[in-house]
Formats: structure tokens, C-alpha cells, sequence
């Protein structure tokens, strides 16, 4: 089993945290749209570049799935990105 965590500013994810059983935590960032998204946001919000802004952003708790790191790592990205384009085209 692996373990992760995913970093949300609101309801939109931002940032994969995969760890290993030894070693450092592997990382990566959402593509460069979800990060547009939460600007868009806290642009329309009226939180960019305050601590209202910096408040939203929340760990999930660590969670378990079976898998290497690496290919937990990459099948949450997928999984992600799926989720939020469905919900981009309701």
C-alpha cells in the first residue's frame, strides 16, 4: 500500500504527495490550468494576496492505495484531472 495526499485550495486540487516507504515524498504539480483556475477564483473571491487566500489551501488526510509510488502518483493525476474535466463540462 501507498500512501498520499492531496492539497486543495477549495475544491480544486492543486498538488499530489505520494510516500514512500523509505525515502523522500514524491510530488507533483496539477497541470498549469488548475493553478489558473484557483487564481481565476480568488481573483473573483477577492482573496488573491490575502490570508483568506492562504487559509484555503488544506491537506487531505493521509489516504491508502495499493501500488507502487510512482504509479499511485500518476494514476491520481489522471484521476484528477478526469474528475475536474467532468465537472467542467456539466
Amino acid at each position: 500500500m501507498t500512501r498520499y495526499q492531496i492539497l486543495y485550495w477549495k475544491t480544486v486540487p492543486a498538488q499530489v504527495k505520494v510516500f514512500p516507504e523509505s525515502g523522500r515524498p514524491l510530488t507533483r504539480l496539477m497541470p498549469d490550468r488548475f493553478q489558473a483556475e484557483i487564481d481565476r477564483m480568488a481573483m473573483e473571491q477577492g482573496l488573491a494576496g490575502t490570508d483568506d487566500y492562504l487559509n484555503q489551501w488544506q491537506w487531505t488526510a493521509k489516504l491508502e492505495r495499493s501500488g507502487n509510488p510512482a504509479q499511485v502518483l500518476e494514476a491520481l493525476i489522471q484521476e484528477l484531472e478526469a474528475e475536474w474535466n467532468s465537472r467542467s463540462s456539466e
